[in-house]
C-alpha cells in the first residue's frame, strides 16, 4: 500500500546496519576525551563513584552530546540510542585508554551484560533530582527572593566548567577578562515555578560571559521572582573563582541591575585578593536625583557621539556628557569612593495620533526636558577615570549582543530552554549541563575550527558538521564510519581529529 503522494516508502532496515545521522558528532566526544570532561566528572561531582549502573562521566557526557545533536528533553536518549551507528562508537569510546583496572571496575558495576551505550531517561532522571534540596520547597515561594547560600552539588559543575576553562585559556591565552554579567529569562510553565517581572512563570539564572573567550564562566540559577540586581556580588566573587591562570586584570560591564553599592565598592576597593581593583562601567537608574544633575549639566558640554563603521566615525544622533552626581548610597562616608557618571541623551521623538486613536502611553524609557527639547536619557558609572568618555561609552556598549546571543543559544540552539523538572535542583543541574555543552562547542570553534568556524550558530554547525549520514562498521579490529563517497565533510573531519589529537591534555 501506498504511504503517501509521493514514490518513496518507509520501512525498517532488515540488519543491523550500522547507519548513523550523527557520523560528524564522535569529533566533540574526542574533544571532550581531550579536555577531560570525564576525568573532571568523575573527580568533582562524585555521586556515583561506587555502586551500580552508569557513572556520573557517562550520564553528564550522554546528556552533553544530546545537546550537540540537537535533543531538548531526557525523552530524546532514546533516539540516540536509537542511532545504531553513533550507539556502536559511544560504546567502543567509553573504556577506550583505560587502563585495565578501571575497565574491569566499569563492568562490575553492571549485574547483568550492559546493552545500551546510553543511559534511558530514568536514572537520569535520578541523577538530575540529586541535586535538588528537599529544604528549599518552602523558601521558593512569592514575596521573597530567595538563592541558597550553599548550592551544594550544583557547584561542582561550576569546578567542571573551570577545568574546562583552564583547557581554553592554554590554547588561547588571554591575561584581560572583560566579565559581562546579564540575567536570562526561561520561560516555564512548571506548576512550581514562580512568576517574573514580566508576569509569566520563568527561571531567571544570572550568568557571567567572557568576552576575550567568548564563553561562559558562572551561571548561577535562580527562580523567577528574583531580582537580577539580587546578590550580584556573589556571583561575581564565584565567577573570578573560576578564571584560570594567566588572567592579571579583570573588567566588569552590567546593565543598571548591577547597581548595586556593595558591588561596586568591591569592584573600585580592590578588595578581591588576587585580581584586585577591577574596572567597571554599569548602567545608572535615570531617577529624579539622576535627572537632576542631568538637567545642571551646561548646554555646551553635550558632546556628539558616534560610532565606528570601517574604521570611520559615523554621527549616531546622541550626545554626551560628564555629569556631577552623589548618590545616597555612594555619600553616607567622606571616605565613601567618587563614581564617574556619564549621561548620554537622544532626542525623543513624539509619536503622531491619528484620529480616532488613543493617546500613546508614556515611554517606558526615562525622558526629561532640556533647554533644547526633550530627550532619552541614558547614564552610566565607572571607576575608569583614564578613559576618554566616548571611548568608554562605545566600550560598555560592545557588551550588548555576544552574551546575549549566548543566552539564546542555551535556550534555543541547546536543550536549556526545556526545563524536565519541577524541581528547581534538577532544572539547576540541566542548565549547567547545557553551559558545559556550550562551552565545549566554543573550545571547538576557538582551537579546532578556527576563526571563521566562531560566528556560526549550531544550527549551521549541526549542517555542516554534526548531522552527517555515515555507516560505522568494525573492520580489521577497528570501528571505521564511512560516508558517502566524495562527502565534502570527510575532508574537515580529518582534519579535526588531526588538530585534537595534536593538543596535550590539561595536567590533572
Amino acid at each position: 500500500m501506498p504511504q503517501g503522494l509521493l514514490p518513496f516508502k518507509y520501512e525498517n532496515e532488515r540488519s543491523e546496519s550500522g547507519l548513523t545521522a550523527l557520523a560528524g558528532l564522535p569529533v566533540y566526544q574526542e574533544l571532550a576525551q581531550v579536555v577531560g570532561l570525564c576525568r573532571l566528572a568523575d573527580r568533582h561531582l562524585g555521586l556515583r563513584l561506587s555502586g551500580q549502573g552508569w557513572t556520573d562521566s557517562q550520564i553528564l557526557l550522554s546528556l552533553i552530546l544530546l545537546n550537540l545533536a540537537g535533543g531538548e528533553s531526557v525523552e530524546d536518549l532514546r533516539l540516540l540510542e536509537a542511532d545504531a551507528g553513533f550507539a556502536r562508537v559511544m560504546e567502543a569510546c567509553q573504556a577506550h585508554g583505560l587502563p585495565r583496572k578501571e575497565r574491569r571496575a566499569l563492568a562490575r558495576r553492571w549485574r547483568k551484560e550492559k546493552t545500551r551505550a546510553f543511559p534511558s531517561p530514568s536514572p537520569v532522571r535520578r541523577f538530575l533530582n540529586d541535586f535538588h534540596d528537599p529544604a528549599w520547597d518552602a523558601q521558593l515561594t512569592y514575596g521573597t527572593a530567595f538563592v541558597p547560600s550553599d548550592f551544594g552539588a550544583l557547584m561542582d559543575f561550576a569546578a567542571i566548567n573551570a577545568g574546562m576553562l583552564v583547557f581554553l585559556q592554554r590554547g588561547n591565552p588571554q591575561e584581560t577578562a572583560t566579565l559581562d554579567m546579564d540575567a536570562t529569562l526561561i520561560e516555564t510553565h512548571k506548576q512550581e515555578a514562580l512568576r517574573c517581572y514580566k508576569h509569566f512563570k520563568a527561571y531567571q539564572p544570572m550568568q557571567v560571559w567572557w568576552a576575550e573567550q567568548e564563553a561562559l564562566v558562572h551561571t548561577q540559577f535562580r527562580a523567577g521572582n528574583v531580582p537580577a540586581g539580587f546578590a550580584q556580588k556573589r556571583v561575581l566573587e564565584e565567577a573570578l573563582a573560576s578564571l584560570p591562570a594567566g588572567v592579571k586584570r579583570v573588567r566588569l560591564r552590567s546593565d543598571t541591575a548591577g547597581y548595586q553599592h556593595d558591588l561596586l565598592r568591591y569592584c573600585e576597593s580592590g578588595a578581591n585578593k588576587r585580581f584586585g581593583r577591577i574596572e567597571f562601567t554599569v548602567g545608572c537608574p535615570v531617577d529624579a536625583a539622576f535627572k537632576r544633575s542631568v538637567a545642571a549639566v551646561a548646554e555646551g558640554a553635550w558632546k556628539p557621539l558616534h560610532r565606528i563603521v570601517d574604521g570611520r566615525q559615523v554621527a549616531t544622533g546622541r550626545e554626551w556628557a560628564e555629569v556631577g552626581h552623589v548618590t545616597d548610597g555612594a555619600g553616607k562616608s567622606k571616605n565613601s569612593p567618587i563614581y564617574r557618571y556619564i549621561a548620554i541623551r537622544t532626542p525623543f521623538e513624539e509619536q503622531a495620533v491619528l484620529p480616532g486613536t488613543q493617546t500613546p502611553e508614556e515611554p517606558a524609557f526615562p525622558t526629561l526636558e532640556l533647554a533644547r527639547g526633550r530627550y532619552k536619557v541614558f547614564g552610566l558609572v565607572s571607576d575608569m577615570i583614564d578613559w576618554e568618555g566616548e571611548e568608554l561609552i562605545r566600550w560598555h556598549y560592545e557588551r550588548c549582543g555576544k552574551s546575549e546571543q549566548a543566552h539564546a543559544g542555551l535556550k534555543s540552539d541547546l536543550a536549556g530552554g526545556k526545563l524536565p523538572s519541577g524541581r528547581f535542583g534538577a532544572n539547576a543541574a540541566w542548565w549547567w549541563i547545557s553551559v558545559l555543552a556550550f562551552n565545549l562547542n566554543v573550545i571547538m570553534k576557538s582551537l579546532v575550527l578556527g576563526k571563521e568556524w566562531k560566528p556560526k550558530r549550531m544550527k549551521a554547525i549541526r549542517f555542516h558538521l554534526i548531522n552527517i549520514a555515515g555507516r560505522v562498521v568494525r573492520h580489521s579490529r577497528q570501528w571505521l564510519i564511512r560516508l558517502a563517497k566524495d562527502h565534502p565533510a570527510l575532508e574537515l573531519l580529518v582534519g579535526i581529529r588531526g588538530r585534537i589529537a595534536a593538543m596535550l591534555p590539561v595536567p590533572t
